[in-house]
């Protein structure tokens, strides 16, 4: 246990220091395109065009060989009552960290809302959603879209390894949202490592899944 919580301080430590690096560039950047033609603010924003292109042909590379793969044998063999299950199942284990950011940015009708489904959804283990049936939808929220209500400027184009194109205020917003999720304390302080690993995994497989078609099109 000492072990483990000396490690998640280091891997805490690291994080604070990207996130505050991430979030300074964002507001410079902000402040760099202020009054500039709209032209010139269009090719400012990309000043990591070096690292970003080098990034996207990384996660290009993952994709054909790996995720897409993944997501079409997926596609194919779960039927959709498994596939349904497994979406609700991971909206779930997020309830956590958008009741949080609910209760962020100040939206208590929608905390209230995340508390019940979560309340509701137990009953089924997240896996039907039967919140939604008793008239409780489900929203989502993160703490880049906290950052954003609060002023925080989105900064210039990032693309993340796996993730795909973003920007700083995102980036740190979902390094925030890892660190507030319980389900990650949990893994991370008892060296269950393997159950982030597993529910990132299905996660980007499902995700992928679901846009099969859209990116495929793009492509």
């Amino acid at each position: 246990m000492t072990q483990s919580t000396s490690q998640f301080s280091r891997i805490g430590a690291g994080f604070l220091g990207m996130a505050a690096g991430l979030l300074l560039l964002s507001g410079c950047a902000s402040m760099h395109s202020t009054g500039e033609e709209p032209s010139a603010r269009a090719e400012a924003n990309d000043p990591l065009e070096i690292p970003n292109r080098f990034v996207f042909a990384l996660n290009e590379t993952v994709d054909t060989f790996v995720l897409r793969p993944a997501a079409v044998t997926y596609d194919f063999w779960m039927p959709t009552p498994g596939k349904t299950a497994v979406r609700s199942f991971l909206d779930y284990l997020r309830s956590p960290v958008i009741l949080a950011n609910d209760l962020f940015q100040g939206e208590w009708d929608r905390a209230e809302t995340t508390l019940t489904r979560f309340a509701i959804n137990t009953a089924t283990l997240g896996v039907y959603d039967l919140a939604a049936y008793y008239g409780y939808p489900k929203h989502s929220e993160d703490f880049g879209q906290t950052l954003a209500l609060h002023g925080v400027g989105e900064g210039p184009y990032l693309v993340l390894p796996l993730l795909g194109p973003s920007n700083p205020r995102d980036a740190v917003g979902v390094g925030v949202d890892m660190v507030l999720d319980p389900l990650n304390w949990y893994a991370w302080n008892t060296d269950r490592d393997w159950i982030t690993y597993t529910r990132a995994g299905v996660g980007a497989v499902d995700a992928r899944a679901r846009s099969l078609q859209a990116l495929d099109d793009v492509k």
